[in-house]
């Protein structure tokens, strides 16, 4: 090849190498162009992101806010509360760099719900949950740069008033087992016994209480266990699972006159198979029978029918008791129809809230909350002669009064006291004259709240002026089912819950 052919060729090549170079550094620009806009777009969908989590934080405080004042409060205090703890500028959950958050239009909204196992009843707003919506946009930077300004968020929160977990309960059930409860409720709600529609109630907080952990399969098997004895609560009869939440204990007044008579009131005279087995039938020897017998209020009556137990049902989730449960078997869920209603020594309980009292505290578990829940026509009224006459620790002087004394004495020490009125009349407190009382007021005060007072005024005998301002059903099922979710708080529920 002669140099003046290698002298054109050279010529050639080298603007085209220069035209490469040139291209190199357009490529470079528009990748170090795009690596920016990415850049700057991940920063700014980090920005949205982290922003939405701080909303929608704020907004289920707001939700759990609203439905914890459910619990107690109105409609509007509901609605008051998860304003107050919305994400607002001024309001307690203030996202910093948002300041344009506001509630969506039409919340927050108030629902009854029916599949979230809670009664919209048993609240005073009549609804069940409450549902939060809140918006706002978020500013950007760099994609501004492309036009867009700002990128709109919004969050939505469900909360149940009840229903999520709380402490494990000690719960100690004072059933009122005095003659009158042998009288038939004629209304459309329990067309019975006042005591088997007592029972009827008892069964329906069992269904609803939790035996053992939600995350267990089954709450295993069952054992007898060592109650620690007190006063009118011998070391009876309890079942309980390896690791309990929930356990019940029954109590009745007037008490039996020996603890050898209480098994008469779960076991079965007659039928097949053993109890373990869960395949009893036949009748029971309850206190309708023979035996057991009743003893007057101040000769060391046994009022504890059965301890803290928690083998009513075989897991949290089983939609039926267990029929094998003593427990269960007594509330007339088993063998037989359940306790009777024997009376023989009148109307007296300030003996069995301080028998109920003592086993709570002597039997209470570490982590856990002291709950008496008791059910009488609130009448105290029992002779002189009924209160075994030769000792004063129960004169019978304002009898009632005494029972309210009593009472507050459990809840000043921890305990949560329910009070059912059941049936209960104007007049019954014939001993108290200084100062006077009903047997409804007895049973209002004796509650360690205006909200755990509940009344059945429409049973037979019942005063339509004996009305629970805070809980207006009547039926005595309901008012268990208000009283099991009352033991529970305030929890998210999914947002498209029915």
């Amino acid at each position: 090849m002669n140099n003046n052919f290698k002298k054109l060729i050279a010529s050639i090549a080298r603007p085209m190498r220069a035209a490469k170079r040139g291209q190199a550094v357009i490529l470079v620009t528009m990748g170090l162009v795009a690596m920016a806009g990415m850049t700057g777009f991940a920063i700014d969908l980090g920005h949205v992101y982290t922003d939405y989590e701080r909303l929608n934080n704020a907004t289920q405080a707001a939700a759990l806010a609203g439905a914890t004042e459910m619990s107690t409060g109105s409609a509007s205090s509901s609605t008051t509360d998860a304003n107050d703890f919305s994400a607002a500028t001024g309001d307690d959950n203030t996202v910093s760099d948002l300041t344009n958050v506001t509630m969506v239009s039409g919340y927050p909204k108030l629902e009854c719900l029916t599949s979230i196992g809670t009664v919209c009843t048993g609240y005073p707003s009549g609804d069940n949950a409450i549902q939060v919506s809140e918006k706002a946009s978020v500013p950007t930077t760099f994609l501004a740069l492309l036009g867009i300004t700002s990128i709109p968020i919004r969050a939505t929160a469900t909360a149940a008033a009840g229903g999520g977990g709380n402490n494990p309960y000690n719960v100690a059930i004072i059933l009122d087992t005095t003659a009158s409860m042998n009288d038939t409720d004629s209304d459309s709600q329990c067309d019975s016994s006042r005591i088997s529609c007592a029972l009827s109630g008892i069964r329906t907080l069992l269904s609803t209480l939790s035996p053992c952990s939600a995350s267990d399969a089954t709450c295993g098997v069952a054992t007898n266990t060592t109650i620690v004895a007190s006063a009118g609560a011998p070391a009876t009869s309890a079942a309980n699972v390896s690791n309990p939440v929930d356990q019940v204990s029954l109590m009745v007044f007037p008490g039996l006159a020996s603890a050898s008579e209480v098994p008469d009131d779960y076991s079965c005279s007659s039928g097949s198979g053993s109890k373990s087995g869960g395949s009893k039938s036949g009748s029971k020897g309850d206190s309708g029978s023979s035996s057991p017998t009743s003893t007057p209020y101040n000769n060391n009556p046994i009022y504890q029918i059965i301890g803290l137990s928690s083998d009513y049902r075989t897991s949290d989730t089983a939609s039926s008791l267990n029929s094998a449960s003593d427990l269960v078997i007594t509330a007339g869920g088993g063998c037989s129809s359940g306790v009777a209603a024997p009376g023989g020594q009148g109307t007296f309980y300030a003996g069995v809230i301080d028998a109920a009292q003592a086993s709570l505290v002597a039997n209470a578990r570490t982590n856990t909350k002291n709950v008496m829940i008791i059910l009488s026509d609130g009448a105290a009224n029992a002779s002189s002669t009924q209160m075994g006459g030769t000792t004063t620790s129960y004169p019978d002087t304002q009898e009632c009064h005494q029972a309210v004394t009593r009472a507050q004495a459990a809840a000043n020490a921890g305990t949560i006291v329910y009070t059912v009125a059941y049936g209960a009349e104007s007049t019954g407190c014939t001993t108290d004259t200084s100062p006077t009382i009903t047997p409804c007021q007895t049973m209002q005060q004796m509650a360690s709240s205006p909200e755990n007072f509940y009344s059945d005024y429409t049973a037979t005998g019942g005063t339509s002026s004996c009305v629970s301002a805070s809980h207006p059903t009547t039926n005595l099922d309901e008012i268990f089912k208000e009283i099991s979710s009352s033991l529970t708080v305030a929890r998210l529920i999914p947002n498209n819950a029915t």
